[in-house]
């Protein structure tokens, strides 16, 4: 899809572009300066990773509750096929991935001296358990978080859609969601991740790659799918204001943002402030999905084409940053350089522009042509007019 296609909502875009800057500025930090290079937005940049999750959960939430409301209310033997959905999204994601996988595996340089965890993790999307910080693509991880949350949700969804009384039934679900994963990450920090030094590597390991704990902004997104495909008076009033929700959800996320940068470790962050996080980027997706709100209507320079590439982007920025970063320190420009912020960016950038267009983009191509959309239609039975 071209960045400027009449089908694309440039708010959105917008998000997205931000998620993988922020997501940028933290790797930065974290493995190339090893100093926060652009200073908080450093620090909270690992948020970009939640923003991420927040866009799909909406994103795909939305295909899949929109697919079920609209096979029941079709006459002409539509049905939302699991087959067509799961096809679709490893088309999207699992090409891209394989090949910067490939990379890690077959071309030592590229993983440098981290070690590679068993290939299997990384095909069954399981990579995130049990993982071990600064292993090599590692932050596959969250992507290892998305694909399992999103084998199941369909599942959930059409056994839900199934019960009686099923729209009371998925709002208890979303809630009861969000309340285990809170409670689950305050059980884990006080019994386990409290007892060592704030930031170890066992609060990583334990509650920040860990499923249980990092769907949140996940089913916010899917809450907000929800609220738009089964409460059409409610969506209508809260995108008709959609500036307030974008004050609302900014000043929420800087309080978010300077709370975390406060105390990102401690207990009372690790339980409630993923929720904030979702709340936060759910408050903004439904600016970005106001008709005439400022964010719909700003049109940030390239951030489209960076929204567009930013899946690739996050496959392959950090260990490129790495493998430049001794090349353009013996040029005597040293990571926190503008020179070197410069040319990493950009090297980013035309790394993932790469990726998009000889690798996703022949897969879209593939998808769109064999899989066009999520819907099947019903057999007639024989003797039963059309």
């Amino acid at each position: 899809m071209n960045p400027s296609s009449p089908g694309r909502n440039a708010g959105l875009d917008t998000l997205r572009a931000l998620a993988i800057v922020l997501v940028f500025a933290n790797h930065y930090m974290l493995f190339v300066s090893g100093t926060p290079t652009f200073g908080w937005f450093s620090e909270v940049g690992w948020t970009g990773v939640d923003l991420f999750f927040a866009l799909s959960g909406y994103l795909i939430g939305n295909q899949i509750l929109g697919g079920i409301r609209r096979s029941r209310l079709s006459d002409g033997g539509e049905r939302f096929s699991l087959v067509r959905f799961y096809a679709r999204r490893l088309l999207r994601t699992l090409p891209n991935f394989y090949v910067v996988l490939a990379l890690y595996a077959l071309w030592p340089a590229f993983r440098g001296t981290s070690v590679l965890p068993p290939l299997w993790k990384f095909l069954t999307f399981t990579q995130n358990i049990q993982l071990t910080p600064g292993t090599a693509f590692s932050h596959a991880w969250s992507l290892c978080v998305e694909e399992q949350f999103y084998f199941l949700l369909p599942a959930v969804a059409l056994a839900i859609a199934a019960c009686r009384r099923p729209l009371l039934l998925a709002w208890l679900a979303v809630i009861g969601t969000l309340l285990a994963g809170m409670a689950i990450r305050s059980h884990l920090w006080t019994a386990h991740a409290g007892m060592v030094e704030q930031g170890s590597f066992h609060y990583y390991t334990l509650i920040y790659y860990s499923s249980l704990c990092r769907f949140d902004e996940l089913v916010a997104g899917v809450a907000l799918a929800l609220l738009k495909n089964h409460h059409a008076g409610a969506w209508t009033r809260l995108t008709s204001r959609g500036n307030w929700a974008l004050a609302a959800g900014a000043a929420l996320l800087a309080l978010t943002w300077s709370l975390f940068i406060e105390d990102h470790y401690g207990y009372a962050m690790t339980v409630i402030g993923y929720p904030m996080l979702g709340l936060s980027f759910t408050l903004l997706l439904i600016a970005a999905l106001s008709p005439g709100s400022l964010l719909q209507k700003l049109r940030v320079p390239g951030a489209a084409s960076i929204a567009l590439w930013s899946y690739a982007i996050y496959l392959t920025h950090k260990t490129l940053c790495v493998l430049l970063r001794a090349p353009l320190q013996a040029e005597g420009w040293g990571p926190d350089s503008w020179q070197a912020i410069v040319l990493m960016s950009a090297a980013s950038a035309l790394a993932g522009w790469l990726l998009y267009l000889l690798v996703e983009t022949p897969f879209m191509k593939l998808r769109d042509r064999y899989v066009p959309g999520n819907f099947a239609r019903q057999a007639v039975p024989t003797g039963v007019v059309a």
